[in-house]
């Protein structure tokens, strides 16, 4: 029985070569997901004799609308079905066992077992934990394949961001190495098939609301429900003005470049010993922001972030921001940590505001505007070498109970945007250095003057 196969898009070719050890595709809806993936799995069954594949949903129904009903078609006369265990067997001793984890024990009914390739479809489904513990299924002692996982996802699920992190952000932890993790992003627009087969689709990913417009037409990872900065965005795009003008708006993500020597620079910090963090920010002539470099760490005792900062250094820095709490006395030592930051040599100069007003400021400064030579672009913008930032930022959340706040969880992404957001509360004079007998004065006062661009 011959395998008939119709031929994969340019963007499917890429998945069905790839052998990286982690290999993601999609991003956008209609990209031809579940085709690439089903049919990739099939190849690799047929090339190698005795190969041992998962292909894992969410639901049950899912899997069968999505894959059982269809591999059933493709594959009669090529492999049998058991249909209590569902499982395809091969004549040459492979095997694909389709699964569903809809709870999150689910997963463990899989402990123990070893497979070859396992496939997430629509991995943003999945949570963290589901996805690390079944890494540990992934293996295999043939000399002549080694063990990988593939993932097909769009923006969303409770899974967004494990996802976002590995193969948008690359942002990796403990042993994970970049070269593991490969990411093939497809839109809609890189599958013709869909639109000879429904060519109103592409009008009703258009007609959805911006959020979902952005996630699901354009593959946009930096849209979430209930984001804060919905209006981040990394890539150049076009957007529709008052009176119907759609033109053309830089992103806030750009290249590394030489900040020229005259711009004035500032730092800001946000410090707990979980995370600690330091922002360098440059201002140009027109009133616009640069965040040109950042230093993050965890378990870091004062002295030494002090230290690290001071190393990382090599500028004139007109002042160093810090959040408002900085100087309140800790019940410990009686002591403040401005107090402790000025000891190991950096002063600090307070935030302007709250944290509302500091976030609405932020906003003020993310808006694009347009430039004297016609061009429209955000006042403030980051440069790719600020990974942190660039991963924390979009995915803050407003706080459910105030929703001019930002959620304070998940805590560990708050610290970045938290120093960008004392950063940009306004570029007061330095003050003196605190001493014992001014440091629990009334700080407000000592501030007098602000350059207020953020407003």
């Amino acid at each position: 029985m011959r395998l008939d196969m119709p031929e994969p898009n340019p963007k499917q070719e890429l998945f069905f070569l790839s052998r990286a050890r982690h290999t993601a595709y999609g991003g956008a809806r209609g990209g031809g997901k579940s085709w690439a993936m089903r049919n990739k799995l099939i190849l690799l069954a047929l090339r190698y004799p005795g190969l041992q594949i998962l292909l894992l949903r969410r639901t049950l129904q899912e899997l069968k609308d999505n894959h059982i009903n269809q591999m059933q078609l493709i594959l009669d006369g090529i492999a049998d079905y058991n249909g209590s265990e569902h499982v395809f067997t091969f004549p040459n001793g492979s095997r694909i066992r389709l699964g569903y984890c809809a709870l999150e024990k689910h997963v463990y009914q899989y402990q123990g077992q070893e497979y070859d390739v396992i496939g997430l479809e629509e991995a943003t489904h999945f949570t963290e934990a589901q996805q690390q513990f079944l890494t540990t299924c992934n293996r295999s002692p043939r000399p002549d394949f080694s063990p990988r996982m593939y993932y097909t996802m769009n923006p969303g699920g409770v899974g967004h961001m494990w996802v976002k992190r590995l193969f948008i952000d690359r942002q990796y932890k403990r042993k994970e190495k970049p070269e593991n993790y490969l990411f093939i992003p497809a839109k809609l627009s890189d599958n013709p098939a869909l639109f000879e087969n429904d060519p109103t689709y592409l009008e009703t990913l258009e007609n959805l609301p911006e959020d979902l417009r952005r996630a699901h037409l354009e593959g946009d990872w930096d849209v979430l429900s209930g984001q804060y900065f919905p209006e981040f965005r990394r890539v150049v795009h076009e957007t529709t003005l008052e009176d119907g003008t759609t033109v053309t708006v830089q992103p806030h993500l750009i290249p590394a470049f030489p900040i020229p020597e005259h711009w004035t620079r500032f730092r800001a910090i946000d410090y707990g010993l979980d995370r600690a963090v330091c922002l360098w920010g440059a201002f140009g002539d027109m009133g616009q922001a640069i965040i040109y470099k950042e230093y993050a760490e965890s378990n870091l005792i004062i002295s030494n972030f002090a230290a690290q900062i001071k190393a990382r250094t090599n500028e004139p820095i007109q002042a160093t921001f810090a959040p408002k709490d900085m100087w309140q006395r800790t019940q410990d030592t009686g002591r403040a940590k401005a107090e402790l930051f000025w000891e190991a040599g950096i002063e600090l100069t307070p935030a302007a505001n709250g944290r509302v007003d500091g976030w609405l400021n932020l906003k003020e400064w993310m808006k694009p505007i347009p430039g004297g030579d016609g061009v429209i672009a955000p006042r403030l913008q980051i440069t790719d070498n600020c990974t942190e930032l660039i991963s924390c930022l979009p995915n803050l959340q407003h706080d459910e109970k105030n929703v001019s706040d930002v959620a304070i969880e998940p805590h560990d992404i708050t610290h970045a945007p938290d120093a960008l957001r004392c950063m940009m509360d306004g570029r007061p004079k330095c003050y003196n250095a605190p001493t014992q007998e001014t440091l629990y004065q009334n700080y407000d006062e000592q501030v007098e003057e602000f350059l207020d661009y953020g407003r």
